[in-house]
């Protein structure tokens, strides 16, 4: 199963991490706009588990597509795991790991997906979906290096 592996270093405390990664209105602005994101849903101010979230995004040829995701797993401030319940994957499997580092927190996401078996699946994942999650990857790595390194 394909997996994205990415950490990052903030300069800002666990607490911190965990408040900006915890809020999930915060989700739209590390979120690119070629995707045309929008969150359906009535958002709490703080995750829990059992929040349901659904969203509207266009992955691909300004189609819209309805994604329906879980939180599954939470151990404040360490860790939250989210899951598709409805949505354009197969299986979306995505974990967020907060651990203290010397002046800061590496902030691990880890992301098991996978698009399904049928021929126009390995097609588009060939063709589309591993390069364009990559770069949903490197936009918010980029986004949150600003965001963080402007607040000290």
């Amino acid at each position: 199963m394909p997996q994205i592996r990415q950490e990052q270093f903030l300069p800002v405390s666990i607490q911190q991490a965990w408040d900006f990664f915890a809020t999930p209105a915060n989700l739209d602005a590390i979120t690119p706009d070629a995707l045309k994101f929008t969150t359906t849903s009535q958002l709490p101010g703080k995750i829990y588990e059992g929040l349901i979230i659904t969203y509207k995004i266009r992955p691909m040829l300004n189609i819209n597509v309805n994604w329906v995701t879980e939180i599954t797993h939470i151990k404040q401030p360490y860790y939250f795991v989210d899951e598709q319940r409805k949505g354009p994957y197969a299986i979306w499997h995505h974990e967020h790991h907060f651990r203290e580092a010397e002046g800061g927190v590496v902030m691990t996401d880890i992301v098991y997906y996978h698009i399904g078996k049928s021929f126009f699946g390995w097609i588009a994942g060939k063709l589309f979906v591993h390069r364009k999650l990559k770069e949903v990857f490197a936009y918010r790595f980029e986004v949150l290096e600003k965001y963080f390194n402007k607040k000290n």
